[in-house]
């Protein structure tokens, strides 16, 4: 495919109409600005040629000027001295480089027309280019953004498993013990010291022998009754 061709089958491109059919719009994004870069540095070298073959013809038709005025001087010369031959075939040789003046002037003309018209198509390919470039930073952020939501909602997925949830109720299970075994020790190192390290006050020690005296009756009540000894009637 020629340079030409495959420009303007970029430029006509739909390049979201493209996308939105292919089954891996990043893969076929990354391709197209590729195809585009490399398209892009034969265009830019095309031009490069047709400038170097317009500078050429410029200065063929300025060196055709230039000799043909010289021909004229020297027809004029010849005719001074007489010698109209002569000038004759110096005004034929001045002819013949004004010919070809005109022709590198057209030429000329030509090759400019087609540098401007490469200026346009490089700048429309470069606009191409970067409209391309910029819808691939979206596709890129988009399928980001997407994975990361992939990720997360795994995460979720996991975070909600039975398996999760089991090991959250064992250790839930496992503090609720840890904290009623506590509840049970609390009551048992207050009765037996209030303040640990400090001798007890005598409102402790009081309340202490009560609590004893509470206890022992209790005890009483539960023992069996004494069978009753000695002598009576």
């Amino acid at each position: 495919m020629g340079i030409f061709t495959r420009f303007r089958d970029i430029i006509s491109a739909n390049i979201s109409a493209m996308l939105d059919k292919a089954e891996d719009p990043e893969k076929l994004i990354r391709l197209m600005i590729q195809e585009m870069e490399e398209t892009l540095v034969e265009l830019k070298a095309s031009c490069a040629r047709t400038m170097a073959q317009a500078a050429t013809a410029r200065r063929q038709r300025d060196e055709a000027v230039h000799r043909a005025e010289l021909w004229r001087g020297k027809a004029k010369l010849a005719v001074d001295k007489g010698r109209e031959d002569l000038a004759r075939e110096a005004l034929l040789e001045k002819r013949r480089l004004e010919e070809r003046a005109l022709a590198m002037e057209a030429e000329t003309a030509e090759f400019e027309g087609m540098i401007e018209a490469c200026k346009g198509d490089l700048e429309k390919l470069e606009e191409k280019l970067a409209s391309a470039k910029e819808r691939r930073r979206v596709l890129v952020a988009r399928h980001h953004r997407a994975a990361g939501k992939k990720r997360a909602g795994d995460e979720l997925r996991r975070v909600q498993s039975a398996d999760t949830l089991l090991r959250f109720e064992e250790f839930e299970n496992r503090i609720e013990r840890l904290e009623a075994e506590a509840d049970l020790a609390a009551p048992r190192e207050r009765g037996a010291a209030s303040r640990p390290g400090e001798p007890m006050t005598l409102e402790e020690k009081f309340a202490r022998m009560e609590a004893d005296e509470d206890i022992e009756r209790e005890l009483a009540a539960l023992r069996p009754p004494r069978p009753e000894t000695g002598g009576g009637k």
